[in-house]
């Protein structure tokens, strides 16, 4: 062979070569590429498998949720449906799936104290009632509603002994309450109802409320529940309740901050399917779950029962007839200036 045939036949099987080289890297390419996209979507996957109840969960959601709610008691729970569910571990069980490994639970003496811990970041996640819980969107609290467990919250008027006997006798009177409470919007609107203006309105909790009764220091005193059902069987007279104005009715109230949903998007699908599992569950127990509210509120079983029922219960996030409740509190707050401004209310619940 000559040397120019030599060349030519070398430079022919370079390019063989050559062209082998580059198949051989397309295929190493082609092959990550394949490999990249099944890890993504992967990783797609397990996301949706853990906001379907699966056992993977989103990256971004911490793993200790800081709920609070109203109450203190030695059990350190809630009562309703979340306390159940605490209590047997079945809310713990079923956030799980989404990477919530602890519920970090703290008790408040009232709504208003609340509403401040969830305002600063120290809470997530909180249950109180519908009026502090409002009083706190109109100043401007950055939250979200996504429960109304129960319709039914009763407030209840307590005179002393030997003091009044009818709403009419409390002119000129000293009556006490948890300002910025349900128990507020209940006096609120029931002396505006009433008429009755000479009256003076202080701010006590119910213990102090309590003790300041017994001691005549205060002519009467708002509460709720078993609280009231206790001091009527001890001989103090029930003034009024809220049975008997139907639009001073209170509810609870559920709220998320809205720093925690951009963290946990898809909170309150979790939160309301693991409540509504704990409702179910509680059902099929009624005189064990009686039995777990009587320690809670510190109390008999029968007067548990005589004022609580396990069907005020809801079992779905909102219903028509709460909502129109929650209309017409936050008007009222608007019109009697306790709130600090309006608020678009349908904007703020999320359903």
């Amino acid at each position: 062979m000559s040397p120019a045939s030599r060349q030519s036949a070398e430079r022919a099987g370079n390019g063989r070569k050559a062209r082998r080289g580059a198949g051989f890297w397309a295929l190493i390419m082609l092959v990550a590429f394949a490999l990249v996209a099944q890890a993504c979507g992967k990783a797609e996957g397990e996301t949706t498998n853990a906001a379907n109840g699966g056992s993977a969960a989103p990256a971004n959601v911490p793993v200790v949720l800081n709920y609070g709610f109203i109450g203190t008691n030695k059990l350190n729970l809630p009562g309703s449906a979340e306390g159940w569910g605490l209590h047997k571990g079945i809310i713990q069980e079923e956030l799980k799936k989404y990477g919530i490994t602890e519920i970090k639970l703290t008790a408040f003496p009232n709504g208003p104290d609340q509403s401040e811990s969830l305002i600063s970041g120290r809470l997530d996640v909180g249950s109180l009632g519908d009026t502090p819980a409002m009083l706190a969107r109109s100043t401007g609290a950055q939250t979200r509603l996504i429960t109304q467990g129960s319709i039914e919250s009763i407030g209840y008027l307590i005179g002393k002994k030997n003091g009044p006997t009818k709403l009419e006798d409390l002119k000129g009177k000293t009556i006490a309450t948890q300002k910025g409470s349900f128990h507020h919007r209940y006096l609120a609107g029931l002396l505006k109802e009433k008429n009755i203006t000479d009256v003076k309105i202080v701010h006590l909790l119910r213990v102090d409320s309590e003790a300041a009764l017994a001691r005549g220091e205060i002519d009467a005193m708002t509460t709720t529940g078993v609280y009231a059902l206790k001091q009527v069987d001890q001989g103090y007279p029930l003034l009024d309740d809220a049975t008997k104005h139907p639009d001073l009715i209170g509810s609870s109230a559920t709220v998320v901050s809205e720093a925690y949903l951009k963290k946990f998007p898809d909170f309150p699908k979790a939160w309301n399917a693991a409540r509504l599992k704990a409702l179910e569950d509680l059902k099929t127990k009624p005189e064990e779950y009686y039995a777990f509210l009587a320690e809670v509120q510190g109390t008999t079983v029968d007067l548990v029962k005589r004022s609580t029922s396990i069907n005020s219960i809801k079992d779905v996030p909102f219903t028509e007839e709460g909502i129109k409740l929650l209309e017409g509190t936050k008007k009222f707050l608007v019109e009697e200036k306790l709130a600090e401004k309006d608020f678009d209310l349908q904007q703020w619940i999320l359903k």
